[in-house]
């Protein structure tokens, strides 16, 4: 086998392994909030317009002694409203979150947006 050959080779397993662990990726989530795209948002020096609750919500505290900053997260509604169970997808549990608003929250006229959403588990 050539040292490209073996290269290769330990390149494909790589990414076969992060695709076996992808369910435990986070993403961060770049300019526009977009339905469907979830994770931490990067907001730079300046808060999001509008956020979920008005405190952060922390599960776990950090075991550390200096207080860790507030993140922004746009994360599913049923993911917000139940962040204790989902908070570990997105690596957060030991932070205090903002959520970010997102189109996903704002009702879709009459008789839309009261059922249950594809992530609200």
């Amino acid at each position: 086998m050539t040292l490209t050959q073996k290269i290769n080779a330990a390149l494909l397993a790589i990414f076969a392994s992060a695709a076996s662990m992808a369910a435990d990726v986070s993403v961060i989530v770049g300019g526009e909030i977009k339905p469907g795209v979830y994770g931490r948002v990067e907001i730079g020096t300046q808060p999001p317009p509008v956020v979920v609750y008005p405190r952060p919500v922390i599960i776990a505290p950090a075991p550390v002694v200096v207080a860790p900053q507030p993140v922004y997260m746009h994360v599913p509604p049923g993911h917000a409203k139940k962040w204790g169970k989902h908070c570990h997808k997105y690596n957060a549990c030991a932070q205090p979150v903002y959520f970010v608003k997102g189109p996903e929250y704002e009702r879709k006229g009459k008789g839309h947006g009261k059922g249950r959403h594809k992530h609200d588990d």
